[in-house]
């Protein structure tokens, strides 16, 4: 049995314990999250959450891509969040490499370059305060309430960047 089949098997089990249950579209807190898609990240547990509580917006290094933004945009203008929370971790992988590096490689194995970068750095308090940075000039973003965060992967610590 792959994984995919067995994680089909644990959805029918959810079904069958959880039932039918109706929540709404805009999330209850007006609440946005962006952080990254590391699987070590329990930002439900973490921070309390529910379901249909907040979006959860996730990508690798949790970066303001253009991807992030539009999901970020779509979640303020059509679904009324209004707060954003940016939550980088510790011992990120985007921490493993340097760009050029990785560039030149995959341009060696794949036979070209990808047209956007992959987001490498060496300083998460650094990486959150110019993801928050990125969001802040944005004009598709709102300017209400947007924090920086670091959430210590090792024992669940959620640290905020001041100064943004």
């Amino acid at each position: 049995m792959s994984v995919i089949d067995e994680l089909l098997s644990h959805n029918r089990n959810y079904v069958a314990e959880h039932g039918h249950r109706e929540l709404p579209t805009m999330p209850r807190l007006h609440l946005a999250v962006l952080t990254c898609m590391d699987s070590r990240l329990d930002l439900f547990g973490a921070l309390g959450l529910d379901l249909g509580e907040a979006h959860l917006i996730r990508n690798a290094g949790g970066l303001a891509t253009e991807d992030a933004i539009r999901s970020l945009l779509l979640s303020q203008f059509l679904l009324k969040t209004e707060s954003v929370m940016v939550i980088h971790h510790t011992r990120c992988g985007l921490e493993t490499f340097e760009e050029e590096k990785l560039q030149n490689e995959l341009q060696r194995v794949k036979g070209s370059r990808p047209l956007f970068t992959l987001g490498a750095y060496d300083d998460v308090d650094q990486s959150v305060r110019e993801t928050v940075a990125t969001l802040k000039a944005s004009p598709f973003i709102e300017q209400t309430e947007i924090r920086g965060f670091v959430f210590n992967v090792d024992d669940g610590d959620l640290r905020e960047i001041s100064g943004l």
